[in-house]
């Protein structure tokens, strides 16, 4: 069976730091204002812009209250990307699978970071294939499929939490264990074990 649903968790699978751990809500600043540019008057180098900070505006990166960077995985903006592409001639949708403390703050995010080939992430995401509740993960499978119609068999879910895992292969998905958020590495086994390479 082919993978026509590929299901991310959101935080610290597609991105970093998780909702509850920042203090919030997210902002945009300009990146002269997080490299200190304006009030700084010692030698020190302007702090660099972390990779994944990119966001749809351009200059401008996300950050909580305190100027903490909220950037997206390597592998979640890689792999996001790739599925764009690949919609084209596959009958592939990407969907979401979260119990984050703090929906509104996620999906502002979602509107302003991108993945790496400059789609921000809520176009990344058929809208209606976004369950972010807390309920158990297996629930917003259950809820997937009915909306799909597409078998267990055929999708794939990538998160950081082992005991979501446990829970969601339990149906029948194919379910990755991207402890240290989303990896390119994560990505190619799912297409290996789909067939798709």
């Amino acid at each position: 069976p082919t993978m026509q649903l590929v299901v991310f968790d959101l935080d610290y699978t597609i991105w970093q730091p998780e909702m509850y751990q920042i203090d919030g809500p997210p902002k945009l600043i300009s990146v002269d204002e997080f490299q200190g540019k304006q009030k700084r008057k010692s030698r020190a180098p302007p702090r660099s812009i972390p990779f994944g900070a990119t966001t749809i505006h351009q200059n401008k990166i996300a950050t909580d209250r305190r100027g903490i960077p909220i950037t997206v995985f390597d592998g979640a903006s890689h792999a996001l990307s790739e599925i764009n592409r690949m919609k084209k001639d596959w009958p592939l949708q990407a969907a979401i699978s979260s119990r984050t403390d703090e929906p509104g703050w996620a999906f502002q995010l979602m509107k302003w970071l991108v993945a790496s080939d400059g789609t921000p992430l809520s176009k990344c995401f058929d809208e209606n294939l976004i369950e972010i509740s807390y309920m158990d993960k297996s629930k917003h499978f259950e809820s997937l499929n009915r909306k799909t119609g597409i078998p267990f068999e055929q999708m794939a879910f990538f998160d950081n939490e082992y005991w979501n895992i446990q829970s969601v292969s339990s149906l029948g998905v194919k379910c990755y264990h991207t402890p240290d958020g989303m990896t390119k590495e994560a990505w190619v086994q799912a297409l290996e074990d789909f067939g798709m390479m």
